[in-house]
């Protein structure tokens, strides 16, 4: 099977990284100054381990790669990016006949939980990939991932339902030999929908920075109480964040990447890239949709989802949040 890694960030360039050093066919899919990086001087991907260079094959987008029955896409942009990228994926053709969006299977190796519904549209074949892989991608052509033994768990599933057959558990073969820890799971779902619970301090950590020990550090625990009362009147089956975390500890720990400072979240990477595009729409802004469907209030979701997105539009800088601001969150 060949991995097509369509956004080589974070997440993807890890899940490229890793299966290409395992021996597995990769191709990164990247855009601006990613691309040029990737281009011109490889990828270096930072573990534990220590920080290596890797030269695997790239493309600027779906011209540039002539698909093959055995392919298989790893969708790794942000959700904002989702639509427009399995738009130009899904017409491509195949050899042999037929389509991408007709043939073959599509991964959404993502945060939150609007990324399969929208693959579903014009993918036959969609599976639910459960992220849990503490990466970061700041500077172009750099990418680390500080988890020890394995650099994450990707739990995987089939979408809408079910445990994704025989092409999930290739692919769950292919990254369990590859440093990850890839469980297969008819559930993956909830567990997307847990790990969004997680996610919902993202945009707190993007504006503020760390606040542990902080009064603001109150918030991210009344965001997830939000999030929890809006999944439970909505009957979203979902486990405890707590759960989630403690089983991802069993695999792996936290280590350092030498000579490479750590990030914040994916949403603080955001803003320290300057893309003018946060997921905070698709994080606090899923609660705060769920809320309005089902009568329950979320004031503060709101507050962060409007106040991450203003940062992002400004080209703010992470942890700039202004003591005005931050009285605003407080007195909520």
């Amino acid at each position: 099977m060949r991995y097509i890694i369509v956004g080589a960030g974070a997440v993807g360039g890890t899940i490229g990284a890793r299966l290409h050093e395992g021996g597995h066919e990769v191709v990164l899919v990247a855009r601006g100054a990613q691309l040029a990086a990737l281009r011109e001087g490889g990828l270096r991907f930072g573990t534990p381990e220590g920080l290596r260079t890797l030269r695997i094959p790239v493309a600027d987008g779906p011209e540039g790669v002539a698909l093959r029955p055995d392919d298989a896409l790893v969708l790794a942009v942000k959700t904002q990016d989702s639509a427009a990228a399995l738009a130009a994926w899904a017409p491509r053709p195949v050899a042999g006949g037929g389509t991408a969006g007709e043939r073959l299977p599509v991964l959404c190796a993502q945060n939150g939980v609007e990324n399969e519904r929208l693959a579903l549209r014009l993918f036959r074949r969609v599976l639910a990939v459960c992220v849990w892989l503490p990466s970061g991608f700041v500077e172009p052509g750099l990418v680390t991932a500080a988890g020890t033994p394995v650099s994450g768990v990707l739990r995987i599933g089939g979408y809408p339902a079910g445990d994704g057959g025989p092409t999930a558990a290739a692919v769950a073969a292919d990254l369990a030999a590859s440093a990850f820890d890839a469980p297969v799971d008819d559930a993956t779902m909830s567990w997307k929908y847990t790990k969004l619970l997680g996610n919902l301090g993202n945009a707190l950590d993007a504006v503020a920075g760390p606040v542990a020990g902080d009064p603001l550090d109150g918030l991210r625990h009344r965001a997830t109480a939000e999030g929890s009362a809006v999944l439970a009147a909505a009957g979203i089956a979902h486990h405890d964040p707590q759960e989630q975390a403690a089983l991802a500890g069993k695999a792996m720990t936290m280590g350092s990447v030498p000579g490479v400072g750590r990030s914040g979240s994916s949403s603080w990477q955001s803003l320290a890239r300057g893309t003018g595009s946060i997921e905070a729409d698709h994080l606090n802004g899923e609660i705060v949709l769920l809320g309005r469907l089902h009568g329950v209030p979320t004031p503060l979701n709101e507050a962060l989802q409007r106040l991450a997105g203003a940062f992002a539009r400004a080209g703010r800088a992470p942890g700039s949040l202004t003591a005005e601001e931050r009285q605003a969150l407080l007195e909520l």
